[in-house]
């Protein structure tokens, strides 16, 4: 299904979008987790931001 999905993001609109992988540590535990979002690829920055 991945291959699926990352053919249809190549055609057409979904070249405007780019995967974030931000890694996160949790305030509790202080294990780190992965948070990933598929944002447009003008946003990038901010979303590195917050």
């Amino acid at each position: 299904m991945a291959k699926k999905v990352v053919a249809t993001l190549k055609t057409g609109d979904g070249r405007g979008y780019a995967r974030v992988i931000k890694m996160v540590k949790s305030p509790k535990t202080g294990a780190y987790t992965f948070k990933e979002q598929m944002v447009m690829s003008d946003q990038v920055k901010e979303v590195l931001k917050k």
